[in-house]
């Protein structure tokens, strides 16, 4: 009944190394974060204004840039094809928030071709998001009344839930890769402000690739336990 609580020999082997690599990747891109956001670009551009200037020479006029509540809670909304900067990155002009800005309009850029891992990934957004929710607590409740139907429904439930993880990957390491070869082309950084603005965006990437660590992790979980149970009945 271990699993109950989370602290069988599969939790410990498997799930703990991912959480302890997921609080040093959130410490690294604050940290990082932190650190460049002290130096600020020489030429004076906010955050806004470079998302402004990169939307405008990819043609997305119709994409907007609005501030948004928070620290780090930027993001692109395809929806409403709005790009929304934090508070720490819409009005400020250091070299993290110039590269936090031009990584969110790469994914503006990644919908206007039509990325296909973009398109993957939100294709699976409404079974990933029940899969996160519904998929471990079937599982364990399979587990506890000894139902192991329900607890592969959980696992496939859950597994739609990891593929989205995975496929959040390339996802961001593209975005991250358009921003970098926009603020270098463009002329927006000097070149020695490119490589601090680099750094930001690989720390911010390795909070998505602990994202993905933690949920296989407990998702190889949830099948070890579901065949040591298989081979006891």
């Amino acid at each position: 009944m271990g699993y109950l609580y989370g602290f069988d020999e599969y939790y410990l082997l498997l799930v703990v190394p991912a959480l302890i690599f997921s609080l040093y990747a959130q410490y690294k891109v604050s940290s990082t974060f932190s650190k460049y956001q002290r130096f600020h670009n020489r030429y004076g551009y906010t955050g806004a204004e470079v998302a402004r200037i990169i939307l405008d020479n990819n043609r997305l006029h119709d994409v907007s840039v609005q501030p948004t509540g928070g620290s780090l809670t930027d993001h692109y909304d395809p929806r409403t094809r709005v790009v929304r900067l934090s508070q720490t990155v819409y009005g400020s002009t250091s070299v993290a928030a110039l590269g936090v800005a031009a990584h969110e309009t790469g994914h503006a850029i990644q919908h206007k071709i039509g990325y296909k891992p973009l398109v993957l990934r939100s294709a699976l957004v409404p079974v990933a998001n029940i899969g996160s929710m519904a998929g471990p607590y079937l599982a364990i409740f399979g587990l506890i009344f000894n139902f192991l139907e329900l607890v592969y429904v959980g696992i496939l439930l859950y597994a739609a839930a990891v593929a989205f993880y995975l496929i959040t990957l390339p996802v961001e390491i593209n975005a991250s890769k358009r921003a970098v070869e926009a603020l270098e082309t463009s002329g927006i950084l000097a070149w020695d402000e490119v490589e601090p603005a680099k750094k930001v965006l690989r720390a911010a990437a390795m909070t998505y690739l602990a994202s993905a660590a933690v949920a296989l992790a407990s998702l190889l979980r949830l099948i070890l336990l579901a065949n040591s149970r298989r081979r006891r009945d």
